[in-house]
């Protein structure tokens, strides 16, 4: 890398030269160094270096990650579902958030377990009350789309302090839930870039 610092832009040729090997004994290090990102190469100029380091290269490396590459299945239930049955869902698929849709299967709210908890204290009888009573609505619904940035579905829900976000595809009449983002699927992608399993 030093070589290239100082000389480039280098050819192969001429860095193997001033190391004394060969250009075919050297190809497999040029090539890790440009997939890492370190050195970048153009035909019939050389090789340079591109000045980035280490944490640069991975701040870039985790912009280009979508939330497509994490999103997990969405649970949903009908807005007309009692807040008992929510609570069952909510238990039986292990989730920490449910998006709520109409019946032509549209966003039109979303229930957190703080939203079902605070149903349940009190008096109420939970199989009669339905979850539209309860779920925080339309507009104030936070959204994203499946090819987002990562980092920002991420910074909002921070923002925002929530668990989960719905990805949703926009249509004529509304917004289909087609996934979900959560801050487990966060610690994946976090995971994931440790191991470098990554891009």
């Amino acid at each position: 890398m030093q070589i290239v610092k100082d000389h480039g832009p280098i050819t192969g040729e001429s860095i193997a030269e001033k190391l004394n090997l060969t250009r075919a004994t050297l190809r497999p290090d040029l090539a890790i160094l440009t997939m890492a990102g370190y050195l970048e190469a153009r035909p019939r100029v050389g090789y340079f270096y591109t000045g980035k380091t280490g944490s640069q290269l991975l701040a870039d490396k985790i912009k280009k990650i979508k939330v497509a590459d994490y999103q997990s299945i969405p649970v949903v239930v009908n807005e007309n579902v009692s807040v008992y049955d929510a609570i069952v869902t909510m238990f039986l698929e292990d989730v920490g958030t449910l998006f709520v849709v109409d019946d032509e299967s549209l966003l039109v709210g979303v229930l957190s377990r703080k939203d079902l908890l605070r149903a349940s204290i009190g008096k109420q009888e939970l199989t009669t009350i339905p979850v539209n009573i309860i779920m925080t609505r339309m507009p104030n619904i936070a959204v994203c789309y499946k090819d987002d940035p990562l980092i920002e579905v991420a910074e909002r829900l921070i923002e925002k302090q929530i668990d989960a976000m719905p990805v949703v595809r926009k249509t004529e009449k509304g917004y289909e839930v087609i996934g979900r983002i959560t801050k487990t699927n966060m610690t994946k992608a976090f995971v994931a870039l440790a191991k470098d399993d990554l891009l």
